[in-house]
């Protein structure tokens, strides 16, 4: 395997002006995924940072590639690429998420849990993980896909409302389900039946991500078991 600062002096490019471009990629991602609450990043933004004063072509995937060595190395992030689930319908009429049929990718943490507890998470977004497993949660025992109105359905029984705009913990509820679609945790497809278009909520990619759906499992095997255990006492 060529070594890649061989690549890179052909390319009449200096070690210094790589870092730099590797560094500008990092941040990228670091602030992009920080700003956008853990939203896809597509390999063309990315790109574009390098291609800005580059024409090289295969410059952008050298310095895609060693940033997420880095990305791993230095901060312990995996950047993992989104393989675009197709829906499990044949008969929709259009996804909301066809965007994503371009390369995009994830950073997930590859810290130990108790080091990322202490050393990474905020304390004050963990309403939002705490909303993101109670809807995963409820699409995964209907079966992973189910429509939106009985989505909604459960969710009223819990105290969250479409129509409501200033939850004192969630805020917008409707906009935090639509975060859950823009994250890639579910997919939101337009599905055409007898009845006319509804609304289907499915798992997408990072809802089957095989440590999201371990940790799913456990929660609501932990829901379940303290439901029993409570109506023993009773």
């Amino acid at each position: 395997m060529a070594d890649p600062n061989e690549v890179y002096s052909q390319m009449d490019l200096s070690v210094e002006e790589k870092d730099k471009l590797v560094a500008q990629v990092l941040r990228f991602i670091l602030f992009k995924t920080h700003q956008s609450s853990g939203c896809p990043i597509k390999r063309d933004e990315l790109a574009q940072l390098v291609t800005k004063n580059y024409r090289h072509r295969q410059l952008p995937a050298l310095v895609i590639n060693e940033a997420r060595d880095k990305l791993a190395s230095v901060f312990g992030y995996e950047m993992r690429e989104l393989q675009r689930l197709r829906p499990s319908t044949t008969n929709q009429a259009r996804s909301s998420q066809q965007s994503l049929d371009a390369k995009s990718y994830v950073i997930i943490s590859q810290l130990r849990p108790d080091v990322y507890a202490k050393y990474v998470e905020d304390s004050n977004t963990t309403h939002v993980a705490g909303f993101t497993f109670v809807v995963l949660s409820i699409v995964h025992l209907a079966g992973g896909r189910l429509p939106e109105e009985e989505l909604w359905r459960h969710l009223k029984r819990l105290g969250l409302h479409e129509t409501d705009e200033s939850h004192p913990v969630l805020g917008n509820i409707k906009q935090a389900l639509e975060a859950l679609v823009q994250q890639r945790y579910l997919q939101k497809d337009k599905v055409t039946g007898p009845e006319g278009n509804i609304l289907m909520y499915e798992q997408a990619e990072r809802a089957l991500d095989p440590a999201v759906a371990e940790k799913l499992k456990q929660y609501i095997s932990q829901i379940i078991h303290d439901d029993t255990a409570a109506a023993e006492e009773d």
